[in-house]
């Protein structure tokens, strides 16, 4: 992607100003540099955020609305947690990506939300909300026949006045329908009273990352209206990072009404194991196999916090034994973003990619944990590839994954992100 024209430019320093925190300002600024060591994508296209600001303060507008880099930020607001003054070079960024044409951004960040407002699914993969139903009503049925344990299990789709209404990230349906099975067996081994919305069902939403403020309102729009139909009490998030953002952010910069909460799987899975609902153990890691956790940007950093973090290790160390938990340092809120996040997945930039996830896969090779649990579907691909690309020979896998592989009832065709030391274990008697 080269230097472009364009008929308009922006005074990205008068925008700086305008979301400095109260009073903050850029003279205040001593240069320090943390914002730009604590950033993997520093240097990647000779920029980082330190140069980025410095290029606002002396006008160069013309340069920062053309630098590629803005598509290699992740927007994972690292350097504002860490900077003394709070500047967020992400909300430039954001400015800057609005800028380019269309025609010249990120192709596949430009398909995943054109897909997305094709239908009233939302799904940046295109699957239309009566395949959806479909699809969830097929595996539902193929679940039940499978397991006679299940034989009762039900999938509801617009049931009104649920406690729960949940998203599903669209590469379950499209690609791996059987992953969603052990999320569906948790919240029936729960009792939890759930539904899906046919409609803005998908957890995704890259309308946010191509700087369309406009089609970021308009995904945003159409999930809240689903939701608020539904007349359900809590919106939860499942196992994906970026759509929890982008929906409690868009309602409140779009000033939309919503009638409900919005909470976290990773939240819910903690609460039923301390009530008692969720029975897990670390019984079946007999070979004391270690694990390490990935915190996802949207849902710790930028959303809820350390507590969120603090839940998420609760869960895995109950699952796996205290004793077979690294952590990756740093970690919690102030955890390196892994480089899949912000669109960069889509964005066809393989190489800066992969050295933006250096850093990621470094912190993991530090552990020595065989497994990476990742409660985002970006991440898990994203640390899923630089492990290959690296050679790391760690696996990914979900949170649910190890849920019914503790509880013993995960399925045979459930276990396509174990290793072979897992992949037999606990195996369902054959009906």
């Amino acid at each position: 992607m080269g230097a472009h024209s364009r008929d308009r430019t922006v005074d990205f320093l008068a925008v700086a100003r305008e979301i400095l925190p109260p009073g903050a300002n850029y003279d205040s600024c001593v240069g320090c540099g943390i914002c730009a060591s604590g950033c993997p994508a520093s240097g990647l296209f000779g920029m980082d955020p330190r140069r980025f600001i410095n290029m606002a303060t002396l006008g160069m507008n013309e340069e920062l609305a053309t630098t590629p880099w803005v598509w290699a930020c992740t927007q994972c607001k690292r350097c504002a947690y860490l900077c003394p003054m709070g500047i967020d070079v992400s909300q430039l960024v954001g400015v800057a990506r609005g800028l380019w044409p269309e025609e010249e951004k990120p192709k596949g960040i430009v398909r995943s939300c054109a897909a997305q407002r094709m239908d009233e699914s939302t799904s940046a993969m295109g699957v239309r909300s009566k395949d959806f139903v479909e699809i969830v009503e097929e595996t539902a049925e193929e679940l039940r026949e499978a397991d006679p344990r299940f034989a009762d299990l039900k999938v509801p789709i617009d049931k009104k006045g649920a406690k729960f209404v949940l998203n599903q990230n669209s590469r379950e349906p499209a690609v791996e329908p059987e992953e969603m099975g052990p999320l569906w067996k948790i919240l029936d081994y729960v009792g939890a009273d759930w539904t899906y919305a046919s409609k803005g069902w998908a957890a995704e939403n890259f309308c946010m990352f191509t700087g369309d403020t406009e089609a970021w309102r308009e995904m945003v729009e159409t999930r809240v209206s689903a939701i608020n139909d539904l007349d359900c009490e809590v919106w939860i998030n499942t196992e994906c990072g970026h759509s929890f953002y982008t929906l409690w952010q868009g309602i409140e910069r779009f000033g939309l009404e919503a009638n409900f909460e919005a909470d976290t799987l990773v939240t819910y899975y903690a609460q039923w194991i301390r009530e008692g609902k969720l029975p897990v153990n670390s019984d079946w890691n007999v070979n004391n196999i270690k694990f390490t956790v990935q915190d996802p940007c949207q849902m710790v950093r930028k959303s809820l916090g350390d507590q969120a973090a603090d839940d998420l290790r609760f869960v895995v160390k109950t699952l796996v034994g205290e004793e077979n938990f690294i952590d990756m340092q740093p970690c919690r809120s102030a955890n390196y973003c892994c480089g899949g996040g912000g669109g960069f997945l889509q964005a066809g930039m393989n190489d800066a990619r992969r050295a933006y996830g250096k850093r990621k896969f470094d912190q993991i090779a530090a552990t020595e944990a065989t497994y990476v649990l990742t409660p985002c579907h970006n991440c898990h691909s994203q640390i899923e590839d630089i492990g290959e690309h690296y050679q790391g020979g760690y696996h990914v896998t979900h949170l649910w994954t190890l849920i019914c592989l503790s509880l013993g009832i995960l399925g045979p065709d459930e276990r396509k992100y174990l290793g072979p030391e897992l992949a037999d274990l606990n195996l369902p008697d054959e009906a």
